[in-house]
């Protein structure tokens, strides 16, 4: 077999590339990956294709197209052009090495051989199994879409592009992992997203080397921002298809990996954790309302517990009309390991219903709410009020939008609690200082973590208060750099 540019060209005999695909790809090894031998004008086509991957009807009917050409066509040397012309299908095209047809056969599509020719025909196929499109558990709305991405990067792209009929949005197909060949795509709208950005995240996804992606976005995450031991989310996952137009018509370059149901926003700020799809579902004044009850969740979530710890642990910090404020009775237990002991005991909860098969997990929570907590607190485990606190505190953790914020949220509250229980009020100040600096250190491709607050943009900081109705949001965030600022054109 001779070679072009260090790459295998396909050999014009087809038992050549029988033995090729036997040998190097496990033909009549691997029971899922076939072959279909016909004789057309009394030359051999042969049909490569992996089962399970391939929609049988499409074959079938392409099989009975080539197989008529026996009855129609006299013998000629254009048998290549005849069969080329008779397939039946949209998408068509030519490869000429090896490597690139049976990337294709692996990937689900058929490739279709005429003897003396060198060429490979490849026809998409595919018709992966998966799931419908439906609403997803961690993004649900009132009102609004009930469709959502899933495993399948066709649909997904699909599921966008219904929401984005622009000649101008792009989706860039690569390919990752040595071994697994996992389809990347990078999507954006050409003229609103920053070029540089667009460039920049390319040339990360083409640098991976790895044998494969098995944990899909999440690895590509972790190449492209290189997030190490940071707690905090430097990208932002959604499974909603309208949060992912949205952001694509503000400028952000979008990620979608075959096998996953999230997709990679990018770049992201700690305010786009925030965000959930409710606030713009409702009113500009009930969208606010949303926001800031989310806000005082979230906030709750992560310095709650440490500031009734310091005040439980220094009650001259309270005012009189507030003393009542801390436990009424003593415990034998310190205050700060039940505090360490209910919070780790509501994670070993959260786990457990990941892992409780639904009809299961509704009688998991009747045990823990009522028998566990309540037995804690009669034999004297726990005071009532240290149970109050870290049920308010895991309810905030449950309100913020994006899972990965909240666990990241949950450490940031262990790390106060500590300062806090061995330095008291400069442990707590120090605590919220330290915590602040880290965020403001974090940049996601080179954007300010707490943009807009820090650096301090008033325009933009406005919005992340107030949910602002569609007509007066005209000016694309500038975060993104985008490369036509105005979301609706000027009147004239």
């Amino acid at each position: 077999m001779e070679k072009k540019n260090g790459r295998m060209t396909i050999p014009e005999s087809v038992d050549a590339i029988e033995m090729y695909m036997k040998e190097r790809i496990g033909l009549g090894d691997s029971f899922d990956l076939g072959v279909r031998k016909l004789k057309i004008l009394k030359k051999n086509v042969h049909f490569y294709y992996v089962n399970g991957l391939c929609d049988t009807s499409f074959i079938v009917q392409i099989v009975k197209e080539l197989v008529e050409i026996n009855d129609n066509e006299k013998l000629s040397s254009q048998l290549q052009a005849i069969v080329e012309n008779r397939i039946t299908h949209q998408s068509v095209k030519q490869v000429k090495t090896m490597d690139e047809m049976v990337d294709q056969v692996l990937s689900g599509l058929i490739a279709i051989i005429v003897e003396g020719e060198g060429i490979a025909l490849i026809v998409d196929v595919r018709s992966y199994p998966g799931r419908q499109p439906k609403e997803p558990d961690t993004e649900k709305v009132v009102r609004g879409s009930r469709d959502g991405f899933v495993e399948n990067i066709i649909v997904n792209t699909a599921l966008t592009r219904r929401r984005i009929r622009d000649e101008r949005l792009r989706f860039e197909m690569m390919k990752v992992g040595e071994r697994s060949k996992t389809d990347v795509a990078l999507a954006y709208i050409k003229d609103i997203a920053n070029p540089g950005l667009i460039d920049v995240i390319k040339k990360e996804i083409k640098r991976i080397e790895i044998d494969g992606i098995a944990m899909s976005d999440k690895t590509i995450e972790e190449f492209v921002v290189k997030e190490g031991y940071n707690p905090y989310p430097m990208v932002r996952y959604t499974e909603r298809a309208d949060v992912a137009a949205v952001h694509l018509l503000e400028g952000h370059v979008l990620i979608y990996v075959d096998t996953s149901p999230s997709v990679i926003i990018t770049p992201t700020t700690y305010f786009h954790h925030l965000q959930h799809a409710e606030e713009y579902r409702q009113s500009a004044g009930v969208g606010t309302m949303v926001k800031w009850v989310r806000f005082f969740g979230v906030m709750a979530s992560l310095i709650l517990l440490p500031l009734w710890f310091l005040f439980t642990s220094d009650p001259q910090l309270l005012p009189e009309k507030l003393a009542f404020i801390g436990p009424n009775k003593d415990s034998n237990i310190p205050i700060l390991l039940q505090i360490f002991l209910a919070d780790i005991g509501i994670e070993f909860l959260r786990m457990a219903a990941i892992h409780t098969p639904t009809p299961l997990s509704t009688a998991m929570g009747l045990i823990a709410a009522v028998l566990i907590g309540q037995i804690a607190i009669d034999v004297g485990m726990f005071v009532p009020e240290v149970i109050l606190y870290v049920s308010v505190s895991a309810i905030g953790t449950y309100a913020t939008p994006s899972y990965e914020l909240s666990i990241a949220n949950k450490i940031g509250r262990l790390f106060l609690l500590a300062v806090t229980a061995l330095f008291h009020v400069p442990g707590f100040v120090v605590g919220i200082t330290a915590w602040m600096l880290l965020l403001a250190r974090i940049r996601s491709l080179n954007t300010p973590y707490l943009w807009p607050f820090m650096p301090f943009a008033p325009a933009a900081f406005k919005e992340i208060l107030f949910r602002t109705s569609v007509p007066g949001a005209a000016i694309r965030p500038s975060i993104v750099h985008a490369r036509n600022r105005r979301r609706q054109p000027v009147k004239t």
